[in-house]
């Protein structure tokens, strides 16, 4: 069943939404309507007059697939398709589906390997062969024509195994990765948001890249990394990332962990938000949720996250400007049009000015030799000036607490002092 937060949403809003996830892979949606519901049926979910009334209309217009906007039992399930005739998918199964199209790398594939294994363990009934046929199937079951049928819960569990220790490989590989890049040190800055707000869009206007932004749910899957060079300081790491959206399915959750320990050990969030979307504050509630749950919470997102309300050309102008005037008494909000190009300096500027909060002003003493100290200055800190003498080099620079400790060993602790404030 939808969580009470979804309930709380428009219907039609959330039937648009559901219509946008089966068109992400391509489905034909030939009918949708919102079925109001007092209280869930054990049997069937819906109430018998509601299944009566959807039978007739499958009867006159045969389909292939029916999806139903809510978590559905096993037992649920298999009585809708045996009234209906044909096959029946919920909410969980349908963004299983897309993830499934969409996985790219190897770990995304075994990420969600990984989900719709352990969601269809419970079920162990036929699964998924209605698009394999539309489709020619995904491959990351086994490829056309091997249905769920043939897999019993002893394999299923022992590739569950299989895989859970082939991520947790991949996870290693991130660490190192991650560890690497710690002692460069870039600081990371991640994209999150609700699926379709534009992350894509944006993470493209921030760093020049091809990643696909289309209007599409889903779009971006596998997180893409590129570096990007702020005003001062040294360069960023850009990460875009999986978009989120309400019920998430929780084996999703669990197994895209790795992926979004990205987002975890990010200096800085980026929280793009899509204000032309009527739907956006309950939205970003649902985002928020998830940030929770990777241990993200209200107190660390007043520290570490900026919301970036995207879309703003798509507003009405007296939508803008009331949003403008929001904004404008929240230090933590910049509203940009990522597909325009703007806002974007200003939330360059506010990135840099977030990264820096924390850095130290400072003047060093180099002398003329010490040309690797003055490369390796340049790229941790921010050199705000600098001045050449006879004996050496005098710069004003912003460096990270860490990396001044990292400097005093290099330079030894008399040649950095604290400067006074511009």
């Amino acid at each position: 069943m939808p969580t009470a937060e979804a309930e709380r949403r428009d219907p039609e809003r959330r039937l648009e939404e559901a219509v946008g996830l089966a068109r992400a892979i391509e489905l034909e949606v030939v009918g949708a309507e919102v079925a109001p519901l007092r209280r869930p049926t054990p049997a069937t979910l819906l109430g018998s007059g509601k299944v009566a009334e959807i039978e007739k209309k499958l009867e006159a217009e045969p389909v292939e697939l029916v999806v139903v906007d809510a978590a559905l039992t096993p037992v649920q399930q298999r009585n809708l398709e045996r009234a209906w005739k044909t096959k029946v998918i919920d909410r969980t199964g349908l963004i299983l589906e897309i993830f499934g199209a969409r996985a790219r790398t190897r770990e995304g594939v075994l990420q969600v390997e990984l989900a719709a294994l352990t969601y269809q363990r419970s079920r162990l009934v036929r699964s998924w062969t209605h698009l394999e046929r539309q489709r020619g199937g995904f491959g990351f079951l086994g490829g056309p024509g091997e249905s769920q049928l043939e897999l019993d819960r002893r394999k299923i569990t022992e590739r569950i195994t299989r895989i859970k220790a082939e991520l947790e490989n991949v996870k290693r590989t991130r660490g190192l990765h991650r560890r690497a890049r710690d002692r460069v040190p870039y600081r990371v800055v991640a994209l999150v948001g609700y699926t379709n707000a534009g992350k894509s869009t944006l993470f493209n206007r921030l760093t020049g890249a091809g990643v696909e932004a289309v209007d599409k749910l889903f779009a971006t899957l596998d997180p893409t990394m590129r570096l990007v060079r702020l005003a001062s300081g040294p360069p960023i790491i850009l990460s875009d990332t999986v978009g989120f959206i309400s019920d998430l399915p929780t084996q999703l959750v669990a197994a895209f962990r790795a992926t979004l320990e990205e987002v975890q050990n990010a200096d800085l969030v980026l929280h793009v938000r899509d204000v032309s979307n009527p739907d956006h504050p309950a939205q970003a509630r649902d985002v928020e949720r998830v940030l929770d749950e990777l241990g993200i919470d209200a107190d660390d997102r007043a520290e570490r996250v900026i919301e970036v309300w995207n879309k703003i050309d798509r507003l009405a102008p007296d939508e803008r400007e009331a949003l403008e005037a929001e904004a404008a008494r929240r230090p933590e909000v910049r509203l940009v049009s990522a597909a325009e190009g703007t806002g974007i300096p200003g939330l360059l500027e506010a990135i840099e000015r977030r990264l820096l909060a924390r850095h130290e002003l400072l003047e060093v003493e180099l002398p003329l030799e010490a040309g690797a100290e003055l490369a390796w200055l340049h790229e941790h800190g921010a050199v705000l000036a600098r001045r050449d003498g006879p004996s050496g080099v005098h710069l004003t620079i912003r460096l990270a607490p860490e990396d001044r400790a990292r400097l005093a060993e290099r330079l030894g602790p008399e040649r950095i002092k604290p400067a006074a404030a511009p």
